[in-house]
C-alpha cells in the first residue's frame, strides 16, 4: 500500500485529478491519503469521516484508526493545528486529539500503534537527537501532534509540510529502570514529491504488525536509541492536568457515588453473598477525553435516558430511525460487547429479554446491531419492526443481500455460540442479532460503510 502525508492535491491538480476520478487513470496500488491542509483543497474531500475518492485512492478521514487485514494499525490525523473551536474544515483542534487518544487508549491492553500519519511535524521532535538541518524543531510543527505521538507510541511516525527530509534517531517510549521496556518509535519526515533539490520524498519499508510479533523481539532496543523528545511536554501536561481530574471526580458522582463501596460491588440480588472474599470489580477503562455515552459524562443527553440499571442503561437514539428506536449502553466506558465483563453481559441480556417482551406486546419484533468500528463507546442499536411486515428470515435475507451487494461477508453464527468466540477484543466487526437469537457477523478488514445497519 502507499500512504501519503502532507498535501495530496497540488496547485495544478484539477485536470490531472479528473483523469483518476473518471477512471481514465488508476492508482496501481491501494493508496491512502490525509485530508486538506488549506481552504483551497477542502472541496476534494466530500465526506469528513473518510471515503473513496477514486478507484484505489481512499481518504482516511479527519482522524481515526485504520486496521489492515493483516492486523496492521495505522492511526491518522488530517489537517493543520488550530486554536479555534470549532476548528476550520482543514484543521484539527485539541478536542480532536483528545477524542482520538480516548478512542485508542481505552482499548484493552493498548501498547501503541504500528504507524501514525500526520501532516505537520511534531513540535520539539529534534530534542536529544540528530540535527534536522535548517529546520528549527523548537519553532515548527504542532504541540498537539507531539502529545498524540507521545500517547499513541507509533513504531513509525510520518509527517510532511516542512518540505524537508529528516529521519530522526529512534527514541524510547519508557523511562529506563522505572518502566518495563517498550518498543521504540521512529519519526520520518519527507520532502515534497519531485522537489528540485532531490530531497527524499519516498520511504519504502516492510513491517510486521505489532500484534503478530514476539514481544521480546518487539521491545529490542537499537544501539542508537535516544530519550523521548516529548518527555518535557508530557511533564508539563501532567502538571496542568491535576485540576481537571478533580472536575472529573464530581462528574463521576452525577448518578451514584462510586467511592462509597470501596470497590465492593453491591450484590444485585439484595442478599449478601456470605463471607466470600469481596470480589475486586474490574473498573472499565476511563476515557481520556469527552465521551458522549459514558453516563457519568456531562456530554450525555440525559433527557434521552429511559432506564438505568446497575451496569447498563437504556436511551432513545438521538437520530432514531423510528420513534421507539433505543440503545442499550454500558454505564462505564467499554468499546464493544467483546470487552464486557460477565456482570455487564448479564445485564445486557436482561435488557434484551425485557425489550423483546415489550415490543412483542406491541406487535413488533426487534433487530439489534452493533458496529465496533470507528466507534468509541459500545452502542447496541435496537430497532423494532412490525411482526406482520416481515419474518426473521426476511430480515436476515435483507442483511445478507445488501451485504453481498457491497462485497461484505456476513456469516451466520450458530445459535448457542457467542460473539466472544468469533471476535477478539480490539477486532473491528459488525454484528446483527434478531430477537429469535439468530446472529450474523462480519469481521471488518479495511473499510466498512458506517451506516450499513441503518440503511438495511
Amino acid at each position: 500500500m502507499l500512504l501519503c502525508v502532507g498535501n495530496f492535491f497540488g496547485s495544478t491538480s484539477e485536470a490531472e485529478w479528473a483523469e483518476y476520478r473518471t477512471g481514465a487513470k488508476k492508482a496501481p496500488i491501494p493508496t491512502y491519503v490525509l485530508g486538506a491542509n488549506d481552504q483551497e483543497t477542502v472541496s476534494y474531500f466530500p465526506d469528513v469521516s473518510g471515503c473513496e475518492l477514486a478507484e484505489n485512492i481512499t481518504y482516511l478521514g479527519r482522524r481515526g484508526l485504520y486496521s489492515g487485514t493483516s492486523g496492521l494499525q495505522i492511526a491518522y490525523l488530517s489537517g493543520t493545528e488550530s486554536q479555534d473551536e470549532p476548528a476550520p474544515a482543514y484543521s484539527f483542534s485539541a478536542k480532536d486529539v483528545a477524542e482520538l487518544k480516548t478512542s485508542l487508549l481505552s482499548t484493552p491492553n493498548f501498547k501503541g500503534v504500528d504507524i501514525l500519519l500526520t501532516s505537520p511535524w511534531p513540535r520539539d521532535v529534534g530534542t536529544f537527537a540528530n540535527s534536522a538541518g535548517e529546520i528549527d524543531t523548537k519553532k515548527c510543527g504542532s504541540k498537539l501532534v507531539s502529545d498524540l505521538a507521545a500517547s499513541l507510541k507509533p513504531r513509525y511516525h510520518f509527517a510532511a509540510l516542512e518540505k524537508a527530509y529528516y529521519e530522526r534517531l529512534p527514541y524510547r517510549n519508557h523511562t529506563v529502570l522505572q518502566e518495563t521496556p517498550q518498543h521504540v518509535s521512529r519519526f520520518i519526515a519527507l520532502a515534497d514529491v519531485g522537489n528540485t533539490s532531490k530531497k527524499k520524498y519516498l520511504y519504502a519499508f516492510s513491517i510486521v504488525p505489532m500484534s503478530l510479533m514476539d514481544p521480546a523481539e518487539l521491545v529490542k532496543q537499537p544501539q542508537d536509541v535516544t530519550e523521548s523528545p516529548y518527555r518535557k511536554l508530557q511533564k508539563e501536561t501532567q502538571k496542568t492536568k491535576v485540576p481537571l481530574c478533580a472536575e472529573e471526580e464530581t462528574a463521576c458522582q452525577f448518578f451514584f457515588d462510586l467511592n462509597k463501596h470501596q470497590g465492593k460491588k453491591r450484590p444485585s440480588d439484595g442478599k449478601d453473598r456470605g463471607n466470600s472474599q469481596p470480589k475486586q470489580v474490574k473498573k472499565p477503562p476511563q476515557p481520556t477525553g469527552p465521551c458522549w455515552f459514558c453516563l457519568a459524562s456531562p456530554e450525555v443527553e440525559k433527557h434521552l435516558v429511559v432506564s438505568i440499571g446497575t451496569h447498563c442503561y437504556l436511551a432513545l437514539a438521538k437520530g432514531g430511525l423510528l420513534p421507539d428506536h433505543v440503545l442499550i449502553l454500558p454505564i462505564g466506558h467499554y468499546q464493544s460487547v467483546v470487552d464486557l465483563s460477565s456482570e455487564v453481559v448479564e445485564e445486557v441480556t436482561k435488557y434484551k429479554s425485557a425489550l423483546k417482551e415489550f415490543f412483542r406486546s406491541k406487535g413488533k419484533r426487534y433487530v439489534l446491531f452493533e458496529r465496533n468500528y470507528r466507534s468509541q463507546h459500545l452502542q447496541l442499536q435496537v430497532i423494532p419492526v412490525p411482526l406482520d411486515h416481515c419474518t426473521s428470515e426476511d430480515i436476515k435475507e435483507s442483511f445478507i443481500a445488501q451485504a453481498q451487494e457491497q462485497q461484505i461477508e456476513l456469516l451466520e453464527i450458530p445459535e448457542h455460540s457467542d460473539i466472544t468466540q468469533v471476535a477478539q477484543p480490539g477486532t473491528p466487526y459488525f454484528y446483527v442479532e434478531l430477537d429469535t437469537g439468530e446472529k450474523l457477523f462480519h469481521r471488518i478488514r479495511g473499510r466498512f460503510p458506517l451506516h450499513f445497519g441503518r440503511s438495511v
